[in-house]
Formats: structure tokens, C-alpha cells, sequence
């Protein structure tokens, strides 16, 4: 079995939907899966400014992404699973954008740990399109924007944005699942 990192971090649009779908749900159809998941921001620029602000990541001048950093329980088990609940939940058709949020920072983006993360997270990605292209799911746009990067510098939002969904069960999300299992075939 080849070694895959446990870490990754996921930018879907709004991170409190992100972490909602991924601690909560994601955790449902795969118990213990998750090991730990804190929201924040994360830039594929290794120059981007340190520390930003939720105020200043949220002005789309600092480069960074709102996203989940997520450390994973048994990644060679759950990584590829992750990665395909990630696609269902948000839409990776509309650049820099989730249905109201609209900024460089609801971009979607996937931040890998090591090369064979990339990989499947590539592999993944073009299934997905495949899909699209094929009509055996929608969404609103016809083409994949999703990046993939490596894994950068993470900072974590202040401590009222953790877990905020959990906190505030009828607070903002613009997440919805765009279809429910992964299709079987191309």
C-alpha cells in the first residue's frame, strides 16, 4: 500500500459549510475518519501576506482561500472518499464563487500534502469532468475550476467561526449536495 499524508485542506466556498459537511456528514457515512478539522485560510502563494485577517482575506487582496484543514484517520483508506464527497457538496463549475459568496476566497481549491495525494485528487477531478461532460451529474457551469496545490502555510480563523454550524445549526450555508453517491460508472 503506497504512504499518503494525512493532511490536506479543502477550500469549497464558505468554510463553515465546508466544515459542516465534512465533520458532520462526511464523519456519518464514514465513522472516525476524521481525526481533527479547524477552519481558516490558506494561499497557494508562498509570498502571501502572513496571518491575514477573516477582514482582510475577505476584501480578495491577500490571495488566500477560506478552507478546512483537515488531518485524516487512515488516509489511505478515506482520502479518495473525502475527495469525491468534497465534489458533492459544493459546485467546482463556478470560479471564485459559491452560490451568494462571491471572492477569491470561496475559490475552490484542494491543498495536497504529498504527491499521491495530487494524484488522486487529479484522477478525481477528471472523473468528475468526465461526468459532467457525459450529463450523469450537473451543476451550474460545464467545466472542473477546481486547483490543486500543495499544501501551504494554514492559518486558523478566530475562535468564533470554529465549528460555527455546529454552534449556530440555523446560521448561513450555501452548500447543498449536487448528488448524493458517487456514480458507479463513466
Amino acid at each position: 500500500m503506497t504512504n499518503i499524508s494525512k493532511f490536506l485542506a479543502l477550500g469549497a466556498g464558505c468554510y463553515w459549510g465546508t466544515e459542516k459537511y465534512v465533520v458532520k456528514d462526511f464523519q456519518q457515512r464514514f465513522p472516525n475518519s476524521i481525526a481533527s478539522a479547524t477552519v481558516g485560510f490558506m494561499s497557494p502563494d508562498s509570498n502571501a501576506l502572513a496571518n491575514p485577517s477573516y477582514e482582510q482575506v475577505c476584501t480578495g487582496s491577500t490571495g488566500h482561500v477560506e478552507v478546512l484543514r483537515v488531518e485524516l484517520n487512515y488516509p489511505e483508506k478515506y482520502f479518495e472518499e473525502l475527495i469525491k464527497f468534497f465534489f458533492m457538496f459544493h459546485d467546482p463549475t463556478t470560479k471564485n464563487r459559491q452560490g451568494n459568496d462571491v471572492g477569491t476566497q470561496y475559490a475552490s481549491w484542494i491543498f495536497v500534502g504529498d504527491d499521491e495525494q495530487s494524484r488522486i485528487s487529479n484522477r478525481v477531478k477528471d472523473e468528475l469532468q468526465q461526468l459532467i461532460d457525459s450529463k450523469t451529474v450537473s451543476y451550474f457551469g460545464d467545466i472542473v475550476t477546481t486547483e490543486i496545490a500543495p499544501l501551504n502555510e494554514f492559518y486558523p480563523a478566530h475562535e468564533e467561526h470554529q465549528q460555527y454550524l455546529m454552534k449556530n445549526p440555523n446560521g448561513y450555508c450555501n452548500h447543498q449536495y449536487r448528488f448524493s453517491e458517487w456514480p458507479l460508472e463513466l
